[in-house]
């Protein structure tokens, strides 16, 4: 069986068709440019115009960057703060014609990972996917179950928002070098060890491409790995969650 899913990033929207059973995707990623100031309407017109690429008429799922709670947006920290409030799937589904299910970004890649990648023989214990990009989103599991909207990617370090420091965007942004990043990140994973004490971390996330260019610099005692499906996790995740739940969130 065949899900359309769609990752809303913060600097670009994919999507593509996924076979639910294997995790594969069975057509080329799609990707189109988010709009500069992540409105709502034209979030919602990109999303239709990813749909319409595909000629998609059945279940779609929509990984998006935000808490997100019966299909609500409740945050909007790379996002225009208008979309608080506002039913992201009901507009998606409006504007595509197509059943469209909604979660958090990284709830989506974890689902992903946790099915089909990295964690998906971690089926006791704690799980923190963390993925790497414009910000910092993260997923937590216990025992293979996910505890959604965790958003530890806000938790305060040093009087700042840890993505802040974190975050790809504030590397490139700062400028710095892999070793210098990597040790903000190290105190970001650091902390949310000391929270959450958990049995393995999924790093993942846009960046996870150059993982060896700053793996070498993480001290954690606790495992870490690369997400397997790397940028894709967040289509595949996606499609899951609408083929398990259905267009009803």
């Amino acid at each position: 069986m065949e899900v359309l899913g769609i990752d809303i990033g913060g600097s670009g929207i994919k999507g593509a068709p996924v076979d639910v059973e294997t995790g594969q995707l069975t057509a080329e990623r799609y990707r189109l440019p988010t709009p500069e100031n992540a409105l709502p309407q034209e979030i919602a017109l990109v999303v239709a115009q990813i749909i319409e690429h595909f000629q998609w008429k059945n279940a779609v799922g929509a990984g998006f960057p935000a808490a997100i709670k019966y299909g609500v947006v409740q945050t909007a920290a790379n996002i225009h703060p208008s979309w608080i409030g506002m039913n992201a799937g009901n507009l998606f589904s409006e504007k595509s014609g197509c059943p469209v299910s909604v979660l958090n970004d990284a709830d989506a890649a974890g689902l992903a990972e946790m099915t089909f990648g990295a964690g998906k023989d971690y089926s006791r214990g704690v799980v923190l996917m963390i993925t790497i990009g414009t910000g910092i989103g993260t997923a937590l599991f216990t025992d293979g179950v996910l505890v959604p909207n965790t958003e530890l990617g806000h938790i305060e370090i040093r009087g700042k928002d840890a993505e802040r420091r974190s975050s790809d965007a504030a590397r490139q942004r700062k400028d710095w070098t892999w070793a210098e990043w990597a040790k903000r990140l190290n105190e970001h994973l650091q902390r949310l060890e000391a929270l959450f004490w958990p049995d393995l971390f999924i790093l993942g996330g846009g960046v996870i491409k150059n993982h060896e260019k700053f793996f070498p610099y993480l001290n954690l005692r606790t495992p870490f790995v690369p997400a397997k499906l790397g940028n894709l996790a967040g289509i595949v995740g996606a499609a899951w969650y609408a083929h398990t739940k259905g267009a009803s969130s």
